[in-house]
C-alpha cells in the first residue's frame, strides 16, 4: 500500500510492484468485506466503504472482484470474517513503526509480525507505545506544477484542508486533512480538475529518525517483509532515509 514519506519510492521498484499486486486485489477485497459487515453495502452511508473503494480504484482492481467482494461482505454472517488490529514497536535504528493489520486469525498475524520484527533487531511495544510520535491525518498527493500554487492552496484550504506542503518531487503537492474531512477534501479537489497522485488516511509522524548505511538498507528489508505479509495492510514509520541511500536501493 502506498506510503507517505520520501523513502517510500523505494516500494515502487518493479520487482516489489510485481510481486504485490496480487495481495493487493485480496487486502482491497478484504477491506471491502470488512466494512460491508460493519456498515452495510451502501457507500452514500459507509465512509469505510467509501474509503475502501478508492483504495482498490487506486490499486487498479476490476469492478468484477469489487462487486464479488460487495456482495460477500452483505451475505448475513456467511463466509470469511476479518478485524483489523494494530502492532506498534521499533525497527532498525531505532525508527518506531506501526503496523495495521486485517486478519480472520489475529493469532497468526501476531506471530507472524512478531517474527518479523525479531528477525530484523526490532522490539515490538505495547498498544500505544509509538502511537503518540504520530498524527491521524487525510493525506492526498496532487500532482501540479509549481505555477499552480495559489489555485492548490485556494482550493484545498476552501474544502476545509489543514495544510498544503510541497511534495517530495517537483510538481507535487502534499494536502493534509482532518480524517472526517478527508473525503470532502479530496471530493473538492477533483472537483476543481486538480490530478490526485494519492488519497488515503495516513499516519503522520511528528519528528523522525535518520536511518544511514546498512540499517538504512536492513530498515527497508525489515518494511518490505512486513509489507509481503497477507495480513499486513500497511506499515507506518518515522524513519528518514535520505536520497542519498535511496539512490542504491531502486
Amino acid at each position: 500500500m502506498a506510503g507517505h514519506n520520501k523513502w517510500s519510492k523505494v516500494k515502487h521498484r518493479k520487482a516489489v510492484v510485481d510481486k504485490r499486486k496480487g495481495k493487493a486485489l485480496s487486502m482491497c477485497s478484504r477491506m471491502i468485506i470488512s466494512a460491508v459487515r460493519q456498515h452495510g453495502p451502501d457507500p452514500a452511508f459507509n465512509s469505510l466503504l467509501r474509503a475502501a473503494l478508492d483504495e482498490a480504484r487506486y490499486h487498479n482492481v476490476p469492478n468484477d472482484n469489487i462487486e464479488r467482494a460487495i456482495k460477500k461482505g452483505a451475505g448475513a454472517g456467511e463466509g470469511d470474517s476479518f478485524e483489523h488490529v494494530r502492532y506498534e514497536g521499533y525497527g532498525p535504528g531505532g525508527a518506531a513503526v506501526i503496523v495495521d493489520a486485517l486478519t480472520d486469525n489475529r493469532t497468526r498475524t501476531a506471530a507472524n509480525v512478531r517474527n518479523i520484527f525479531n528477525e530484523h533487531g526490532g522490539r515490538m511495544g505495547t498498544t500505544g507505545s509509538v502511537a503518540h510520535q504520530f498524527e491521524h491525518k487525510g493525506r492526498i498527493v496532487i500532482a501540479a506544477p509549481a505555477s499552480a500554487e495559489d489555485a492548490v492552496l485556494e482550493a484545498a484550504l476552501a474544502a476545509g484542508a489543514e495544510d498544503v506542503r510541497p511534495g517530495d518531487e517537483a510538481g507535487a503537492w502534499t494536502v493534509l486533512t482532518a480524517p472526517q474531512d478527508f473525503l470532502n477534501v479530496r471530493k473538492a479537489l477533483d472537483e476543481a480538475k486538480f490530478k490526485i497522485a494519492e488519497g488515503e488516511l495516513d499516519m503522520i509522524p511528528t519528528l523522525t529518525v535518520v536511518v544511514n548505511g546498512q540499517v538504512a538498507k536492513d530498515f527497508v528489508e525489515f518494511v518490505d517483509e512486513l509489507e509481503d505479509d497477507e495480513d499486513v495492510k500497511k506499515v507506518y514509520s518515522n524513519a528518514d532515509i535520505p536520497e542519498a541511500e535511496l539512490a542504491g536501493m531502486e
